[in-house]
């Protein structure tokens, strides 16, 4: 596949264009490296196909995020486990719950989550950032995306993400992020500050999973989404010169084709797995 685009693109004169910087994200690397007709629906297609409707567990993880968020907003006199878990409530929305009933049940767990990461961590520092955003050239890419929070400690900033997955999650996590490693990558460009400590913090178990990158383990993250980069670019541009996008795009069906946002544009996800409805990937 990538032999007859390197072709195409060698064919059209692309090879001896000036090289630019690639923009990016952690969510444009994985949808690419998971499914490349995705990718083209999502960042190439204009107008962008219609996609589902909201899912259940993206909500909740939606509120828990802004719930957290405004927290922080708060004078650290009134940073206390009820006011967060009082947040919930004032961020939820009902968006792809089955029910009312459903929906209150999730509410009402991720208020608890809420009180209790707060009961359990000091929350009496100003994050240097709150969902920002942050993006710096490295390498041949410009690395960029929003952070959950950016914390400083002794002197350095520490990346936090959190979770809301039915899993709870390991040390293997955190140094296999790569987009945690990008993130170290682009806030120490765009803080000036030295970074190398990243955490997940998974509510539903009150665990965090971390892991000190060292500059060789970055270095092997760049690499990846580097190459990732000049794959999907190479592919954009040739589409662009009108190669045929179904070369350049290739479905990749599977078990995830199921609750993808774009099953009803894709005759070949519809066949690789029933549809779920939204709420399914919600905890038990």
């Amino acid at each position: 596949m990538l032999v007859r685009t390197v072709y195409l693109v060698q064919q059209l004169g692309f090879d001896s264009m000036p090289r630019k910087l690639i923009k990016v994200t952690p969510s444009r690397l994985g949808v690419w490296n998971d499914c490349r007709r995705r990718f083209r629906m999502t960042y190439v297609d204009r107008p962008t196909p219609p996609r589902g409707g909201p899912w259940a567990h993206s909500t909740l993880g939606a509120v828990v995020h802004n719930a957290l968020k405004a927290l922080f907003d708060l004078p650290v006199s009134r940073r206390d486990p009820d006011a967060a878990a009082a947040l919930v409530s004032t961020h939820w929305k009902d968006d792809g719950f089955a029910d009312p009933k459903q929906a209150a049940e999730f509410r009402d767990r991720a208020a608890g989550w809420v009180h209790d990461y707060v009961k359990d961590t000091d929350v009496s520092d100003d994050p240097v950032g709150l969902e920002r955003w942050v993006s710096a050239p490295v390498g041949t890419i410009v690395a960029e995306g929003r952070v959950d929070r950016i914390d400083q400690r002794a002197g350095e900033l520490v990346i936090v993400d959190y979770k809301t997955g039915r899993h709870a999650l390991t040390t293997d996590d955190a140094r296999g992020s790569q987009a945690l490693a990008l993130y170290v990558l682009a806030a120490r460009r765009t803080l000036r500050r030295p970074c190398t400590r990243v955490e997940l913090h998974h509510l539903p178990t009150g665990t965090v999973a971390a892991w000190d990158h060292t500059d060789e383990s970055l270095a092997r993250h760049l690499t990846r989404a580097e190459e990732a980069a000049d794959e999907f670019q190479l592919a954009i541009d040739t589409h662009k010169a009108g190669g045929d996008p179904e070369v350049l795009f290739p479905p990749n069906p599977g078990r995830q084709c199921s609750w993808c946002d774009f099953r009803r544009n894709c005759p070949e996800g519809q066949a690789a797995g029933p549809t779920i409805d939204p709420w399914a990937m919600l905890s038990p």
